[in-house]
């Protein structure tokens, strides 16, 4: 791996890494634009000050963005970048089920 792509990794993984920014993300994995109120809701026990500085981030990070998606329904909806790194996170899903099965094995 080439140090221009250790520092891009760096880049990203510090962006999300910030408080909440991939729970904002995972909310809008659906596809389904989100106000923010909705959007608040989904991640949960975020503040409405953590939760705008995450969207400036993530905004401007070119990861979502906030107009009508493609559905044309009004508020915050993940950009097709924000998509592809959903759509790379997806094994996520089956590795967390993994995990906590083996977490709560190992509490027994």
């Amino acid at each position: 791996m080439s140090s221009k792509d250790n520092a891009a990794i760096g880049q990203l993984l510090s962006l999300l890494e910030s408080r909440y920014a991939i729970r904002v993300l995972w909310a809008l994995k659906d596809g389904h634009a989100q106000t923010f109120r909705l959007l608040q809701d989904s991640v949960g026990l975020i503040t409405p000050n953590t939760l705008n500085t995450r969207i400036k981030e993530l905004r401007s990070a070119s990861l979502m963005d906030h107009g009508k998606d493609d559905k044309g329904t009004v508020g915050y909806f993940v950009t097709p970048l924000g998509a592809d790194l959903l759509k790379r996170m997806g094994d996520l899903s089956a590795f967390s089920s993994k995990w906590a099965s083996s977490q709560s094995k190992k509490a027994a």
